[in-house]
């Protein structure tokens, strides 16, 4: 059974995702408060972290940060009250995988929940556990067993999801993939509207393995259409 841990102050909205969430067949453990949450989720193994923005004792994105600086990947998806595109792109900025905006729908809470479970189990299983791959003309290397990226020989550290679209888009050199298509396959879901998801991680993305990131060399944006990782990004794995 997969474990999430909810961190969120508002009794009612915790009673209501945990409620929803176990008749999915899915465990919850609760906290209240930003320290207490940042304390469960450093001793115990969840598989995904609800986490609201506006925390008593320790905000939201103090806690991401700091799991982040932990290198605790688990997967978090960040609900806020604030509806400011700034307070979004802040959350995934620090480490957030995926948002939400109060008041959101249940239902399609479950359903992101779902995906971004099914996608972190998906990736779990697509390697062996040696797997590196170096693309020489890129001077960038890929391990997907310790899921470190370089860049001419120096660590570069992303985010979860960072990852998980950069390595996607590597596997496939030169394939064009739309926002809607790279939505799906990253994060799970293809709700129309949710595209500048897309958009952010790949602005990110650009800003930590591109020496210029206005001129992309490796992660192309194919106008009109969406994304692809360079034509000429051949891979040598050892």
């Amino acid at each position: 059974m997969n474990q999430v841990l909810v961190v969120e102050d508002n009794q009612d909205i915790a009673h209501l995702v945990g409620m929803h969430l176990g008749d999915n067949d899915i465990g919850v453990d609760h906290a209240s408060n930003g320290l207490t949450g940042l304390r469960e989720a450093c001793n115990k193994d969840y598989d995904l972290i609800i986490l609201d923005l506006m925390l008593p004792g320790l905000e939201g994105k103090e806690v991401c940060r700091q799991l982040r600086a932990k290198n605790i990947l688990t997967p978090i998806l960040m609900l806020t009250a604030k509806t400011a595109e700034i307070d979004r792109v802040m959350g995934l900025e620090i480490g957030a995988d995926d948002y939400m905006t109060k008041p959101f729908s249940i239902l399609e809470l479950v359903a992101r929940v779902k995906a971004i479970l099914r996608r972190a189990a998906q990736y779990q299983n697509v390697e062996p556990a040696s797997s590196a791959h170096n693309f020489p003309t890129l001077d960038l290397e890929i391990n997907t067993a310790t899921r470190q990226v370089s860049i001419k020989g120096k660590s570069v550290e992303l985010t979860a999801k960072e990852f998980d679209l950069l390595w996607h888009l590597a596997r496939y050199p030169g394939q064009v993939f739309s926002r809607a298509q790279l939505l799906d396959s990253i994060w799970g879901y293809g709700h129309e509207g949710y595209e500048h998801t897309v958009n952010s991680h790949i602005n990110r993305l650009r800003t930590k393995i591109e020496s210029d990131p206005a001129n992309p060399e490796i992660v192309r944006t194919v106008w009109g259409v969406g994304y692809k990782f360079a034509d000429g990004g051949k891979t040598v794995r050892h």
